[in-house]
């Protein structure tokens, strides 16, 4: 719920949507971390002179009060030491910033709430000269592994300094002499983005200076892996926009947040990776390595999942195919905060992944608990702890973040950040494409139960994303659309292969089919099985990632090749039409038909199922916009089908194409069905009683709805992938001309049949025309008052193409039939809108008038 990156939290479960750029088979995917480890260097300098290190007991006495860790911590009176072993001295160590108590009514979105990340570094510490200790941030973005004289690792250490970001004096050496005491109070005390707010999350928050006479430090913890340090920090903030920019000439207030800071000791030697591929759906970590490409370099990229191994004594078990315990679980605690009543569904959305690791060979592998209660020693914040964080929030969503280990992707923890208001959304939903075949769904108050299996469902998905897995929006594609209305198949298969994708639930379902919850809800399917199976079945027979790389390739090869529904669709591709958010079955044209039947089924009982006493409307009027988003959301899967090119990624042994155009034939379906479900005004949706009771405009609703197709249709990337079709097989292809040709018919019918124009059809040629204007005569891009963080995203244009003149063409042909159909036409209202449209198009045409 698609967490994304990128600190990627993209993952979210609702929305992500997701029209970034499709990437290519050779390029990487959406990534956690953009990082692999480089330089270790010890800064030197001349020595200078320093404050000398004093005794241990005259720094450390008898009344300190010491936490014992992976390094110590001391308290005297109100100031914090470290004492750092040696041995931890130049190790990786993962930093990880949470909000732990959030300041009232500070919210930008989805930030700003008790749980959340803010932050995220690796660091080390390392010795200085002049009896310091310095603190520095570690980047992985470069790597070269051949630290031999010729190797690349020197030359890449030199251009690779990693920044010290704070230094300290060394207050006293350890008793045993092996290690240093540093006094970090001043830099707790501090505003700074290691251990506190990253410069972004502060930005969004609208957090500017800190207040230092109202921050202090509450607490330092020491544990065996991680030391925990909570804040209190009082910031100056200025409000802001839902754009995240500060208002203007509003004053600054002061806000309170209790901070947790988890200082994480990462493993001494890294896990084996596995290198990431593009045809099973796992986020990644990535680096360039210098020294993997013989003459050049090469983006190594490593899918990210948590280290499962069995235990010593069942390492003969696991290799023999027998299930085993592993040595450490995976464990998801329940915030205790969370209402009572969902704890039990949310546990079993955790538990219900156990099935998927048993086909990676491990059983009970991962399991849900409730929060200790009464135990001092367990925090919600502690980083050892992965959790489903409940919040009191009105945003209607979920997300299923990890916290990864850069240099080989090992996830560390994770926190699910739950919002309450998920449920609403919940209900609707399931209310539009369910409550024509579950009575239990035909009124706005659910019972707990169905609430609790959504709940469930929603749960699994987040944990999905938590283990690593990205959203698969080309799951649901490989089902045949006349199989999900198959009560004994969707039983059995359930009607999409992935719980990764958003296919909510079974909307081609109808009340004949006699379809329960087993075929509508989704599931943990079988691509959800094989790719766990991918990413965490233990091969140590392979020492390192590129031993295992060509046995990973043949069973992937081989299991796509037996199993059409293991296809993984990526959530960022704006062309293959196979990948579509909240869609259903190989058919979008077959999948909507059926939807919208169910639709005009609910339309004639709104009113009675979103009656409730002593209540108004509004129940109404939130599902009637419900009726009509969802009926755009078919709309927009058919749309993608025009000009379409799917993806399919590949390997050499394989021998398979991987791009190719969807073809004419279905292509041609989709702008029929658009033709008679949209551009045909659907009447269905009009309803005078309804209107007069909630208020909707109908008339902007249809309008709405078709101005939205077409601009989907008549945009620059779609007649492009027209074009490119046509040059590739001119045969085959369905073309630019083909396809105005065809809107043509349709949307201009009245002008050979003198009928009367309609205003709804009045409505839609006026923005045909507007959208055939905007290709010759683009808008020019509104500028920008915000600062930009990256390149500019190139926009697709058709003036050098084809697609320029054949526009223009058919605007022209266009304008004659309009000149003559408005010499025949009697309806006043018809004429002045045609003489109007002709003005349009002449303008639109001339470029003298502006």
């Amino acid at each position: 719920m698609q967490p994304k990156l990128l600190l990627l939290i993209a993952v979210t479960f609702l929305f992500t949507a997701s029209d970034a750029q499709r990437r290519r088979p050779t390029e990487t995917p959406p990534m956690q971390s953009t990082t692999v480890k480089s330089d270790t260097t010890t800064p030197k300098g001349p020595q200078r002179n320093s404050k000398e290190p004093k005794p241990y007991d005259k720094v450390i006495t008898k009344e300190a009060s010491t936490s014992v860790g992976f390094f110590t911590v001391h308290k005297m009176d109100d100031n914090y030491f470290f004492e750092l072993p040696d041995s931890i001295l130049d190790r990786d160590i993962l930093i990880v910033n949470r909000i732990a108590k959030a300041a009232a009514g500070v919210r930008s979105g989805f930030s700003g709430y008790g749980g959340d990340q803010i932050g995220r570094q690796v660091i080390q510490f390392t010795k200085g000269p002049d009896n310091k200790v310095f603190l520095k941030t570690i980047s992985f973005s470069e790597t070269a592994s051949d630290s031999t004289p010729d190797g690349m690792y020197r030359s890449l250490m030199n251009s690779s300094l990693q920044p010290l970001e704070a230094s300290f004096d060394i207050a006293a050496y350890s008793k045993d002499k092996k290690g240093v005491v540093l006094d970090v109070t001043k830099y707790l005390n501090s505003d700074n983005d290691i251990l506190f707010f990253g410069s972004g999350a502060k930005r969004g928050l609208g957090l500017t200076q800190m207040l230092s006479d109202r921050s202090y430090i509450a607490s330092v913890k020491a544990f065996p892996l991680n030391v925990e340090i909570k804040t209190m920090k009082t910031y100056n903030r200025t409000p802001t926009s839902q754009t995240g920019s500060p208002i203007q000439g509003a004053s600054p207030t002061a806000v309170t947040f209790e901070l947790n800071s988890s200082m994480v000791m990462l493993p001494k030697v890294p896990m084996k990776p596995r290198y990431f591929d593009p045809r099973v759906g796992y986020f990644a970590t990535s680096t360039t390595d210098f020294d993997a490409n013989p003459q050049g370099i090469k983006r190594i990229s490593m899918a990210v999942r948590w280290r499962l191994e069995p235990k010593d004594e069942d390492v003969q078990k696991y290799l023999s195919g027998q299930l085993v315990e592993p040595r450490k679980q995976i464990v998801y605690y329940i915030d205790p905060t969370t209402p009572k009543k969902w704890i039990p569904y949310l546990i079993q959305g955790i538990n219900d992944w156990q099935v998927a690791f048993e086909q990676a060979g491990f059983k009970n592998a991962i399991v849900g608990k409730e929060a200790p209660v009464g135990d001092s020693t367990w925090s919600l914040d502690d980083a050892r702890h992965s959790a489903i964080v409940y919040k009191p929030s009105s945003v209607a969503n979920a997300s299923g973040p990890n916290v990864n280990d850069p240099r080989s992707g090992e996830i560390i923890e994770s926190h699910i950040n739950w919002y309450h208001n998920v449920m609403e959304l919940l209900r609707n939903w399931y209310f539009i494409q369910a409550a024509v075949n579950d009575v239990k769904a035909q009124k706005m108050v659910f019972s707990d139960e169905l609430m609790g299996q959504l709940i469930r469902f929603v749960s699994s998905h987040e944990v999905g994303h938590t283990l690593g897995l990205r959203h698969n929006f080309g799951s649901s594609s490989t089902i045949p659309v006349e199989k999900l209305r198959d009560k004994s198949w969707v039983d059995a298969h359930g009607h999409t292969p992935s719980i990764m994708d958003y296919a909510r639930f079974n909307y081609v379902a109808q009340p004949e089919d006699k379809i329960d919850e087993t075929g509508i809800f989704p599931r943990i399917g079988e691509y959800d099985k094989w790719a766990i199976q991918w990413g965490y079945q233990w091969l140590p027979q392979f020492k390192t990632a590129e031993d295992e790389k060509g046995f990973l390739n043949r069973q992937v090869s081989d299991s796509l090749a037996r199993n059409q529904r293991l296809f993984f669709g990526t959530e960022t591709d704006q062309n293959d039409p196979r990948n579509q958010s909240e869609d259903l079955g190989d058919n979008a044209m077959k999948a909507s038909a059926y939807g919208i039947k169910n639709l005009k089924r609910i339309m004639p009982n709104l009113l009675k199922w979103t009656k409730e006493s002593n209540e108004g409307y509004d129940n109404a009027a939130t599902i009637y916009k419900e009726i009509v988003s969802q009926f755009n959301r078919y709309m927009g899967h058919v749309s993608k089908n025009v000009g379409g090119i799917e993806w399919t990624p590949t390997t050499t042994e394989q021998d398979k194409i991987v791009y190719s155009y969807t073809p004419r034939e279905k292509q041609q379906e989709a702008i029929q069905f658009l033709q008679d479900q949209l551009f045909t005004t659907p009447k269905w949706l009009i309803d005078a009683k309804l209107f007069s009771l909630i208020g909707v405009s109908q008339l902007e609703t249809v309008s709405s709805a078709q101005k939205s197709a077409l601009g989907r249709l008549l945009n620059p990337r779609t007649l492009s992938n027209l074009v490119s079709f046509e040059m590739y097989d001119p045969s085959k292809a369905y073309t630019v001309t083909g396809m105005l040709s065809d809107l043509k018919s349709g949307i201009w019918s009245e002008l050979k049949t003198h009928r009367p124009i309609d205003i709804y059809r009045r409505d839609l040629q006026k923005a045909y025309v507007e959208s055939l204007i905007r290709l010759v005569k683009p808008p020019k891009a509104a500028v920008s008052t915000q600062p930009s963080f990256g390149p500019p995203m190139s926009q697709p244009t058709i003036s050098d193409n084809d697609a320029i003149s054949i526009v223009k063409g058919h605007m022209k042909a266009l304008m004659t039939e309009i000149r003559t159909a408005i010499a025949t036409t009697s309806d006043n209202a018809s004429r002045l809108h045609l003489q109007d449209v002709q003005e349009r198009l002449k303008n639109g045409l001339d470029p003298s008038i502006q």
